[in-house]
């Protein structure tokens, strides 16, 4: 049967729209809402929207099975590739297109303090990779789900050891103030903390129940949370950067741009290394999909604990997620329609 992407997933982009005008319309007409809700901080971190990210994000964590970096050393040039394009490529190919549009190409439109911020959103984004919806991608690309699965689960042990010593060289580059205390506190509070909770959840689930149970029963519970969670996020964040929005409309087509080209050349480069590395297409396309998709839950929390009095910074993420869907389709149809570029599963064990 051929897999298909989820309502929710296929129409991301809509979803965000929606929110966006519901969010600016409370910031204009009920400014008290945002104003009452920016008060619950700790350590600069905003108590709601913290805990529906850590509601988005627990469920994710659910889908990786952490023992399966047991399996690290079967086929090891695919997870190779992708720990190289992630982790050494593309937070810098970001960070270098974002500050030549921002702070060249787009110097007359947009004012010297938002290009900044953009450039931080835009650095976030770069340095973290996709965790859920990689899955997605995977599938419809009919990616080999459980080496998807040992790529994701790799990728989200190595973002608690360099998402920050990244994220913090980049802004510091940028002549950007970084608050270390905080940045190491968002990651722990968004992937140390539901990473842990996911996996003794598995562990026991599993230990009880057995792991058919936890597939296919458990986890699609959360679903409808997830998604919950996600778009009150958005509604939020967006009423507190209603009068940013209002008065730079033209701004979130023009931070689209450069995270459009990045998305394309992040596959390129891991999908056309795959090719030369004569990896199985089931392995090349989801090692192109999780570079080119981000994890922008963790960037979307990251920007607003790190930024609170920059909202421009999480508008630059949000961006991300506005624009991920319909690019990562594109790039699905190329992977699916280049599938006679890599060797059968028979030529490699040859």
């Amino acid at each position: 049967m051929k897999p298909d992407i989820g309502f929710f997933e296929k129409y991301l982009t809509g979803f965000v729209l929606i929110c966006m005008i519901i969010g600016v319309s409370i910031g204009v007409f009920l400014p008290v809402i945002p104003e009452t809700l920016s008060r619950f901080e700790v350590a600069s971190v905003n108590i709601p929207i913290g805990i529906l990210i850590w509601v988005m994000i627990y469920p994710m964590m659910l889908k990786v099975d952490f023992f399966s970096v047991k399996q690290v050393g079967r086929e090891p040039k695919g997870l190779y590739l992708t720990w190289v394009v992630n982790w050494l490529i593309k937070p810098f190919t970001m960070f270098g297109i974002a500050y030549l549009f921002f702070y060249v190409i787009f110097s007359a439109i947009i004012p010297p303090g938002l290009q900044q911020d953009y450039l931080a959103g835009a650095v976030l984004l770069g340095a973290a990779p996709c965790t859920a919806m990689v899955f997605v991608w995977s599938s419809l690309t009919r990616g080999n789900p459980a080496y998807t699965l040992l790529q994701v689960a790799t990728n989200d042990l190595i973002v608690l050891v360099l998402f920050a010593p990244i994220v913090g060289l980049l802004l510091g580059i940028s002549g950007i103030s970084v608050p270390w205390l905080t940045l190491f506190l968002s990651v722990f509070l968004f992937v140390v903390i539901p990473l842990v909770a996911a996996s003794l959840t598995r562990y026991f689930l599993v230990s009880k129940r057995g792991i058919d149970y936890y597939n296919k029963q458990f986890i699609p519970k959360f679903q409808a949370v997830t998604i919950m969670g996600l778009l009150l996020t958005l509604v939020l964040i967006f009423s507190l950067q209603s009068d940013l929005i209002i008065n730079n409309p033209l701004h979130i087509f023009l931070i689209a741009i450069p995270l459009i080209i990045q998305t394309f050349l992040i596959f390129f480069i891991a999908y056309r290394a795959a090719k030369i590395l004569k990896l199985p297409h089931d392995v090349a396309a989801p090692a192109g999909m999780i570079g080119a998709s981000n994890f922008f839950e963790l960037a979307v929390a990251v920007a607003i604990a790190l930024f609170p009095l920059n909202p421009a910074v999480a508008l630059a993420t949000i961006v991300g997620v506005l624009v991920e869907v319909p690019v990562m389709l594109m790039l699905v149809k190329i992977a699916n329609r280049t599938k006679h570029w890599f060797p059968t599963k028979k030529e490699v064990k040859a």
